[in-house]
């Protein structure tokens, strides 16, 4: 039998930042994170975001309490189909954030040298946060006008302080199977983990200072 396709298609490097969620099924916490992102990031941003699953099932419908909560947070669930994750995948991505640590833990195992660009969406946003409060790298990210570019010096801020920041409850908990109560809980671990990325990624660049110093009012 012919293998199939694969069904990722790589950007070129140069044309955007690859941002790819992970979690277990791709069918609940991964692609809320990704449609959600997606949303925050408007329509033809060069941040491309797309998700997997260590273990997939490819072509599996999101599940149905993962739509209902992501149509609440204004982020369109039609037509996702799951993944499987591949190297490949990881290869191509600038940035991977995972649901749990267990999946970032298998994702460095099945992709070592990748390892200084994957954290757990948590864990990401609390470095994110943490980068905002010194005042010199916030301003280093106002003034950066290309969202590719700050993306590329946020990550590189976010790893530098890894280990320092405190991540208190690292792991977003699978809703699969259960309430919408717990679907809920997840999508807000979620989006309060991807709160300061977003933000980050989508602010108005600030205006150089006539001594080329930017300033971080804008955040």
């Amino acid at each position: 039998m012919a293998a199939r396709p694969d069904p990722w298609t790589p950007a070129p490097r140069e044309e955007g930042f690859r941002l790819l969620f992970v979690c277990t099924a791709n069918i609940c916490r991964s692609p809320i994170a990704e449609r959600y992102a997606r949303a925050a990031l408007g329509a033809g941003s060069p941040v491309v975001v797309e998700s997997a699953g260590v273990r997939a099932v490819p072509g599996r419908p999101m599940a149905p309490g993962a739509a209902r909560v992501l149509e609440k947070m204004g982020a369109d669930p039609s037509g996702f189909a799951a993944r499987r994750l591949t190297s490949r995948m990881l290869e191509e991505a600038d940035l991977v954030l995972t649901a749990t640590t267990a999946h970032r833990g298998s994702v460095v195992q099945e992709c070592p040298r990748i390892s200084r660009r994957v954290f757990t969406i948590t864990e990401f946003g609390a470095l994110t946060g943490a980068v905002l409060t010194r005042p010199r790298s916030a301003a280093d990210l106002a003034r950066e006008g290309d969202p590719v570019r700050r993306a590329h010096v946020l990550l590189a801020q976010a790893r530098a302080l890894r280990g320092l920041v405190p991540v208190d409850e690292p792991d977003v908990p699978d809703p699969y199977g259960r309430w919408a109560r717990a679907y809920r809980s997840a999508a807000r671990r979620i989006a309060e983990g991807l709160s300061a990325p977003l933000e980050t990624l989508t602010a108005v660049a600030a205006p150089a200072s006539a001594g080329g110093r930017g300033t971080s009012s804008g955040w």
